[in-house]
């Protein structure tokens, strides 16, 4: 027979058991065989309850288990006061996934528990999970967990001390963790170890440990800081190393020879500051040009070329107000210095009678230095029959170019007026005018002269540089034009289950653009080329005011076709979804500039994803006037959801590069995972880069990566090399 106890201090508590009993002595209920106790969203079970009715104390013994929201505590023995909802506890284990808590004793309340010798533990309690151990810690639930003099580490390893745990729920527990080793000729044997620990809610400090058998002990501090309430208003990461290479360090990309002392630095920084004005910085030290490739191919290979810059923007209602600087930190790149350049966008506005204009104006301190410590160096060579004086083309090829310096101001403005025809044809005539001044350009001329030595030998000439000044000028331009858009429709009752298509909808937009821009050449042999065209093989923008290469503009004559083509179907979740996208693009040239043609090859975009299983992107160029293949780029993507993934691809580029890749991915179980990536460069006829290897889930938190790897054909890194990469998961 059940019997129930109804308590008579709230309503909203209740006391059930199988077996009740009243001790009048002491006034305490006790409750016995399936005893449970209610208060409110409080549940309480326990072996035996005992409540006084008068005091108004639950005091539960044997296995307790207590549940509250989310949280969940068990212990071997728990007082609960129902006035104020607080309790203590001993020998106590509570929680909610994935945040889990033991200790010897707890006291707590309906806002937040504090737990004696305890050890807090993220994920499952195992031998894998990340720990922290302290004398107290402090657990809210759904919001924090804090400590101060903690200790933090794997299982039941805490080696690292902390002086203050202010984790918030939700956020990264540890901030990150990584592991790598293995071997490779070049560095021997090798670890590499990064750690980060939490020193407040917000900020997280380590170092990034590696130890290589043949060149040394590289280590640097590193840490990230983020916003915990709004992470996208503030965020940033730093890291650093530096090592003694006692090792083979070779010559750097200008051959020079790389000395003993190598070291980097790196920081990125992104912040909101107030509703208007972000601010974005980001910093790359490298005291040589291989110091990244050496020791840290993962962070080298995305990003070859380092880039240090701070910006900020201030955003108005239509127009942005920008201040921009970029900095020359090595001494091995070419770099356009900005120093900085204040620039102001307005955007295009509506100004009456259906006529928009757009203006922005820029004024920067432009500086591009030589790679010899800023200056061109001087060059001794003999003169005989056969060897001339060195040309200064020959300066710029070893150098990499002379110095060059301006102070420039620079303004746009146009004004077009769209001539809509419905919603399916619009034409929209653009005038506009470039307005740029150099106040102080300069460059450095080479200067040779003889040197008689004594005693008398072969006479010599020396060839130095001296930065001379080219005088101030002005440059106004004008451009005349038009943008022309035809849009049209069609839809296909079309139906596929396979596929999931239900209904075709094609959209055609072809397009018409024309710039006339008579003299945009003129005045170049008075400006620094500092803004200059770069290796490009896309069109690049039609626009007087879209061109960034200010220093070194073309006169263009030009109407770019375009044909867009977009292949659409229903979706339930999205509306609508893309299933091919076919973009077709060429210049005709009325003008040509050196090595120009009439007709400039067609770009074709192609991107094609009928299902989530299957997607293709196709890039391609070709000459029109003998169809010649100049550049294709591709990519083929299977996947079986997370079963199994490969993606085969080819970069080719006529006469300079022809290579195929293919990237494999197949699931083995729960736990193990393949993988394989090949690399073939067809003009060579080799595996650039082969890798095979195995992935390991340990527990849900790590990711362990067992690899195997041979290149062929670097120069720097080894034909060879075995990893073992380990990865958080989680936390």
């Amino acid at each position: 027979m059940t019997l129930h106890a109804q308590a008579p201090a709230a309503a909203t508590s209740e006391i059930v058991a199988d077996r009740i009993t009243h001790n009048s002595a002491t006034g305490e209920t006790i409750l016995q065989e399936n005893a449970r106790f209610t208060d409110g969203a409080l549940l309480l079970v326990a072996d035996e309850l005992r409540s006084n009715n008068e005091t108004g104390v639950v005091t539960a013994t044997g296995t307790v288990v207590l549940t509250r929201g989310e949280i969940r505590l068990l212990a071997d023995r728990l007082v609960y006061t129902r006035a104020n909802g607080s309790f203590t506890a001993n020998n106590i284990r509570l929680g909610a996934h994935p945040y889990f808590v033991e200790g010897v004793s707890a006291a707590g309340n309906r806002e937040e528990i504090t737990v004696k010798q305890a050890r807090a533990t993220y994920g499952e309690p195992g031998p894998w999970q990340p720990t922290v151990t302290a004398d107290t810690i402090v657990y809210a639930p759904g919001k924090q967990l804090r400590s101060e003099n903690a200790s933090v580490g794997i299982g039941h390893a805490q080696p690292v001390p902390i002086p203050k745990f202010d984790h918030k729920i939700g956020a990264p527990f540890f901030g990150s963790a990584t592991l790598a080793g293995g071997f490779r000729r070049s560095l021997g044997l090798f670890a590499d170890a990064s750690l980060q620990v939490p020193v407040s809610s917000d900020v997280r400090l380590g170092a990034d440990l590696g130890i290589y058998t043949s060149r040394g002990l590289m280590i640097g501090p590193s840490g990230r800081y983020a916003n915990p309430e709004k992470p996208e208003d503030l965020r940033g990461y730093f890291r650093s190393g530096y090592i003694n290479d006692h090792g083979d360090k070779k010559t750097d990309i200008l051959g020079r020879p790389i000395a003993e002392d190598r070291a980097f630095a790196e920081w990125q920084h992104r912040q909101r500051i107030g509703d208007n004005l972000t601010l974005n910085l980001q910093l790359n030290w490298w005291k040589d040009s291989e110091v990244l490739r050496d020791f840290r191919p993962r962070a080298f290979f995305p990003v070859q070329e380092p880039d240090t810059f701070v910006e900020s923007v201030y955003t108005g209602e239509n127009y942005f107000v920008s201040a921009f600087a970029r900095f020359q930190p090595n001494a091995f790149h070419r770099v356009q210095q900005r120093l900085p350049e204040f620039r102001f966008d307005l955007l295009p506005t509506k100004i009456g009678n259906g006529f928009y204009e757009r203006f922005n104006a820029s004024v920067t301190v432009l500086r591009e230095e030589s790679l010899a410590d800023g200056r061109i160096p001087a060059f001794v060579l003999p003169l005989n029959p056969v060897q001339s004086i060195l040309s200064p083309s020959a300066v710029a090829l070893r150098d990499g170019g002379p110095d060059r310096r301006s102070t420039r101001f620079d303004a746009y403005y146009s004004i077009e007026r769209p001539l809509p025809v419905g919603d399916w044809f619009a034409f929209t005539p653009v005038a506009g005018a470039r307005l740029t001044h150099y106040a102080q350009p300069k460059e450095s001329r080479l200067i040779s002269s003889p040197v008689v030595s004594s005693p008398p030998a072969l006479p010599v000439r020396t060839l130095s540089a001296e930065l001379q000044s080219l005088g101030a000028y002005s440059r106004a331009l004008g451009e005349l034009g038009f943008d022309a858009a035809l849009r049209t429709s069609g839809t296909f009752d079309y139906k596929n289950e396979q596929w999931k298509i239900d209904g075709l909808r094609h959209l055609f937009t072809p397009r018409l653009s024309y710039r006339y821009i008579p003299e945009a050449n003129k005045g170049l042999p008075h400006i620094p080329p500092i803004d200059r065209q770069t290796f490009n093989t896309y069109l690049q923008p039609l626009g007087l005011g879209d061109q960034r290469n200010v220093d070194d503009l073309h006169a263009t004559n030009t109407l770019r076709l375009s044909l867009d083509n977009i292949l659409q179907t229903r979706d339930r979740t999205q509306g609508a979804r893309d299933l091919v996208a076919f973009n077709v693009a060429n210049d005709f040239r009325f003008r040509r500039g050196p090595g120009e043609r009439d007709v400039s090859e067609i770009h074709a975009d192609v991107s094609v994803t009928p299902a989530r299983w299957l997607q293709l992107d196709l890039y391609q160029s070709f000459a029109p006037r003998n169809f010649t293949l100049r550049e294709l780029n591709s990519s083929f993507t299977l996947r079986d959801g997370r079963a199994w993934s490969v993606r085969f691809g080819n970069n080719f580029l006529s006469q300079q590069l022809q290579d195929y890749s293919v990237d494999a991915r197949v699931r083995i179980n729960e736990r193990y995972e393949a993988l394989s990536r090949l690399r073939y460069d067809a003009r060579k006829r080799r595996f650039n880069e082969q890798e095979y290897g195995v992935s390991q889930n340990l527990g849900n938190t790590w990711l362990i990566s067992y690899s195997v790897s041979v290149y062929s054909g670097r120069k720097r890194e080894s034909n060879f090399g075995l990893n073992v990469q380990i990865d958080t998961v989680r936390f």
